[in-house]
């Protein structure tokens, strides 16, 4: 008699499935969003205004104002994600996320630093320093976690919490940097709290470029982050050279979150919920979990952005507070399951 095999719960299709709702529904939520505002635009004037369409305040309102903001929240958030995603898969630690482990923290004040030191900079020269900052950032987590193992035998706990205080103090030096500037340039750089409040094209075409070569450069590393997943011996035992792998998909991680911290400031979890929940969805495969990923990141960073605007008109909420709510409860979950 022959016994059925059981029908995995990961399929191809499902992820596939997951992916389309989720597109649709971050479709949806960005005409929302487009229409949102001091000045209602229903969903027929911003379909419109996008087709050239409308008058010219409904055109500037949508256009030039809204499709922005709504294109560096989707950007930043798939980033966001991403970066933890690859971060999460290399170092093999549950509680890894660019805002836990000095990335963000890093790469926020270095761009801080950059912009008050260099006011006059080709913007072109920001992200290259949050990455720098980003760098730094996470390699003093390393450093003080005390582990000689490798990125590979972290302990989860330990690196929390030493990135958890690293992250504390890079923000609080950075926040004494902002108070030290002048007026004028400090309410300029608040962006970089955690909120994609006034971003505009210029912002936009800056963290554009990242994006189009780090997202499809992380889906090109889904199969060695499978193979790193493994383990190093087997993962050496497979043929792969594991620092340089290693080292080529931290570096890609890290870009991500540096880049992001260009568009949005440090957005508290994204980077570690987002990969949780596609894990859910899709299995742990990373040619699934990246792309799915994506899409939660940008749907979720969307979705704060959305209901800080409509929350308390005409008061904005930065997104970065309702992410932190939602995920700090979540991070002392995972903290608590991993001790």
């Amino acid at each position: 008699m022959t016994v059925p095999l059981p029908t995995p719960r990961y399929t191809d299709a499902r992820a596939l499935a997951v992916g389309a709702a989720l597109a649709v529904l971050t479709a949806l939520l960005s005409v929302l969003a487009l229409g949102l505002g001091a000045v209602a635009t229903p969903a027929a004037g911003v379909w419109a205004a996008l087709w050239g369409g409308g008058d010219d305040l409904t055109r500037q309102l949508v256009l030039d104002l809204r499709l922005p903001r709504v294109g560096v929240s989707l950007l930043c958030g798939a980033m966001f994600a991403a970066s933890g995603a690859m971060l999460q898969g290399v170092i093999r630690n549950p509680l890894a996320s660019p805002d836990i482990i000095g990335v963000g923290a890093g790469a926020g004040l270095a761009a801080t630093v950059f912009l008050l030191a260099w006011p006059a900079a080709p913007p072109s020269g920001l992200p290259w320093a949050a990455l720098a900052g980003a760098w730094g950032g996470f390699g003093l987590v390393l450093l003080l976690s005390g582990e000689r193992r490798g990125a590979g035998g972290l302990h989860p706990v330990r690196l929390a919490l030493v990135g958890v205080a690293v992250a504390a103090a890079l923000g609080a030096a950075q926040q004494l940097v902002l108070v030290r500037a002048p007026d004028g340039l400090g309410a300029a750089l608040t962006f970089l709290t955690g909120t994609v409040y006034g971003a505009d094209s210029a912002r936009l075409l800056r963290v554009l470029p990242w994006a189009l070569a780090l997202l499809p450069a992380a889906l090109l590393l889904s199969r060695t982050l499978d193979v790193l997943n493994l383990g190093e011996d087997l993962a050496t035992g497979l043929g792969t050279r594991v620092n340089p792998a290693r080292l080529l998909c931290l570096g890609v991680g890290v870009a991500l979150a540096g880049a992001a911290v260009t568009g949005a400031g440090i957005l508290g979890f994204v980077g570690l919920l987002a990969p949780h929940l596609a894990r859910l969805l899709v299995g742990a495969r990373h040619g699934r979990l990246l792309p799915v990923s994506m899409l939660l990141g940008a749907l979720l960073v969307l979705a704060a952005d959305t209901l800080g605007r409509a929350l308390l008109p005409p008061l904005e909420v930065p997104a970065g507070i309702f992410t932190t709510l939602v995920g700090a409860p979540y991070f002392l979950y995972l903290l608590k399951r991993s001790a």
